[in-house]
C-alpha cells in the first residue's frame, strides 16, 4: 500500500492571454507590481497530495491520503473515495478552510501562484507510526509539498519505523533553509524535483549531484516536454515525454506524472517502465482542465502506451495489469 502525504487544496486557476514575460522590466524587478487581467476562472480539486493519491487510485491502487483538511471539505473527500482513494487518515479542522491554491497561467504554459494552507497550518495530528499499524502492509510514503515542519516529522517518522519514502519538497524549497532540505531528503528511497527546483535544492543546499546521491537513493528529475531524467547508483538516462494530442491546462502534470511512476513501481516494472507510464499519465493530465478531471480506460492506455514507447512496452504494462482497472 502507498500513503501519499501533502497538501489537499481547491485550486484557483485563471489565463492570461498573453505572456508574462514581456511584463518584466530588466532593472526594475526589485519593485515590480503587476495585475493580469485574465479571460477566465475556473476552481478545480486539487494539492498535490490529492492529485497523486487520485492518480493512484485510476491506475487500480487505493492510496491512503495524509493530509489536513477544513469542514468545506465534505464534497472533495466523497469525490475522491468513490474514485478509490483512502480518506479516513485525513485531519479535519474545526475552525480553518482547506486549502487554496490560486494561479494563473499565461500563453507560453508559465505560472505564477499563490497557495494559502488554511487546515495545514495547524499542528499535525496524524500519527505514522498508527498509520503503518492499520496498513498492515506500506510499501512507501510519499512525501509531497505540504506544511514544512510536517514535511521534516514525517521523513523522521519514515527513517525512524524503517519505512521507505519519497522526498517530494518541490514548491516547498523557496521556503525551506538549506538545514531543512537536507534533514528531509536523507535516507529517501526517490528524490523528486522539477527542472528549476533542482537547480534550486543544489543552489541552496550547496549539494553537488554527487552529494545528492550519496542521500538518496534515485534523484527523478522532470524535464517538462523534454521527458524526465532518472539518476541512480546505477546510471544515468533520459525518458522522453508522452506523446499529447493538446495541451489545454499544465496544472497537475507533475503530480500526474509521480502517480503513474509510483503505480508502476508499485507493480514491480522496472523504473524506467515506469517513467514511461508516469509520462503517458502526466500527458492525460496536461489535456484537460484541472487536474483531476481525467479519466482512464485501459484499452486507451496500453495504446497509448504503445504510440508513445513501442509496443514491448505496451506488452509489459497489460501483462501486470496496471491499466486494468
Amino acid at each position: 500500500m502507498i500513503a501519499v502525504s501533502g497538501s489537499i487544496a481547491t485550486d484557483h486557476l485563471m489565463r492570461f492571454p498573453g505572456r508574462f514575460a514581456e511584463q518584466l522590466i530588466a532593472g526594475s524587478l526589485d519593485t515590480v507590481s503587476l495585475s493580469f487581467l485574465v479571460d477566465d476562472l475556473v476552481v478545480r480539486r486539487g494539492g498535490v497530495a490529492a492529485n497523486i493519491a487520485f492518480g493512484l487510485a485510476q491506475l487500480g491502487h487505493r492510496p491512503v491520503l495524509l493530509g489536513a483538511v477544513g469542514g468545506d471539505f465534505g464534497d472533495y473527500r466523497s469525490w475522491l473515495e468513490r474514485h478509490g482513494v483512502d480518506c479516513s487518515e485525513v485531519q479535519v479542522s474545526a475552525i480553518a478552510h482547506t486549502a487554496r491554491f490560486i494561479c494563473t497561467t499565461d500563453t507560453d504554459l508559465c505560472q505564477i501562484a499563490s497557495f494559502y494552507p488554511g487546515a495545514m497550518g495547524e499542528p499535525d495530528r496524524i500519527s505514522l507510526d498508527g498509520v503503518a499499524a492499520r496498513a498492515g502492509d506500506l510499501g512507501l510514503v510519499i512525501l509531497a509539498a505540504e506544511n514544512p515542519d510536517t514535511m521534516l516529522a514525517r521523513a523522521a517518522a519514515c527513517r525512524r519505523l524503517g519505512l521507505p519514502f519519497a522526498a517530494d519538497p518541490s514548491q516547498q524549497l523557496a521556503r525551506m533553509p538549506a538545514a531543512d532540505i537536507e534533514a528531509m531528503i536523507n535516507g529517501a528511497r526517490y528524490l523528486l524535483t522539477n527542472e528549476y527546483e533542482a537547480a534550486l535544492l543544489e543552489s541552496k543546499t550547496g549539494l553537488s549531484e554527487d552529494d545528492i546521491l550519496r542521500r538518496v537513493g534515485v534523484r527523478v528529475v522532470t524535464l517538462g516536454a523534454n521527458g524526465v531524467r532518472i539518476t541512480g547508483q546505477d546510471g544515468d538516462f533520459l525518458v522522453p515525454a508522452a506523446r499529447v494530442g493538446g495541451i489545454v491546462d499544465p496544472t497537475g502534470v507533475g503530480d500526474g506524472f509521480r502517480a503513474g511512476f509510483f503505480a508502476a513501481l508499485a507493480a514491480d516494472l522496472p523504473i524506467e517502465r515506469a517513467a514511461q507510464v508516469g509520462c503517458v499519465l502526466a500527458a492525460h493530465v496536461l489535456e484537460v482542465e484541472g487536474p483531476q478531471e481525467y479519466t482512464i480506460d485501459a484499452d486507451a492506455f496500453e495504446r497509448r502506451i504503445a504510440d508513445s514507447y513501442g509496443p514491448d512496452v505496451a506488452v509489459d504494462v497489460r501483462a501486470l495489469g496496471l491499466a486494468r482497472v
